[in-house]
């Protein structure tokens, strides 16, 4: 067995960012992953707000909002794949047309009829919205753990849903009891 074989399923797991990762789309990420299978991976990136609310995305999708403070609701950056397409994470319930179960505690709903529950009241109270996914391909993520790229601990729904953005990178890492801002991007050279 190689080390990327040996690389556990990691759904429901954070993938924490490396301090020397420079890729642009993923520099002091934390992203939540949803599916992880020898076939690949899909996870939500959960610390890059953009400058959009729900409120500019249910208008687009002409979607009246009757509960205002759904529409200050921050919309993520979710990855560069599929970026115009919606993902919602959010605590279990309710019966959407398109839901992966990730976790006892954690969904992933891509369907509209949960954006018209929450645009009336009634969808899930802990939610993060966000717009496109980040993917890796057979054995991708695997080879890039083995090369130091990424930390993963497992989830927090806390982390998840409850701390500020600019709070879930450091906070990740501190599950695995590493202080993410005193690991140097030059291994060997600390």
């Amino acid at each position: 067995m190689t080390m990327i074989e040996a690389i556990a399923n990691l759904t429901n797991n954070f993938l924490i960012a490396m301090p020397g990762m420079t890729d642009p789309f993923f520099a002091r990420t934390v992203t939540y992953l949803c599916q992880h299978s020898p076939e690949g991976a899909l996870g939500i990136i959960i610390n890059r707000p953009s400058e959009l609310t729900l409120g500019d995305v249910m208008q687009q999708m002409e979607i009246d909002i009757q509960e205002s403070a759904i529409g200050q609701i921050p919309v993520y950056f979710g990855g560069p794949v599929q970026a115009e397409r919606g993902f919602v994470l959010h605590e279990p319930g309710g019966n959407w047309n398109s839901t992966l179960k990730v976790s006892d505690s954690i969904s992933l709903t891509t369907s509209r009829d949960i954006l018209e529950a929450m645009s009336i009241g009634k969808g899930p109270q802990k939610v993060l919205v966000a717009l496109g996914y980040a993917g890796w391909g057979k054995g991708q993520l695997e080879r890039e753990i083995v090369e130091n790229s990424w930390l993963s601990a497992p989830a927090d729904d806390a982390i998840l849903f409850d701390y500020a953005p600019a709070h879930r990178w450091k906070a990740a890492a501190e599950l695995m009891g590493v202080d993410i801002s005193l690991l140097s991007s030059q291994a060997g050279h600390g």
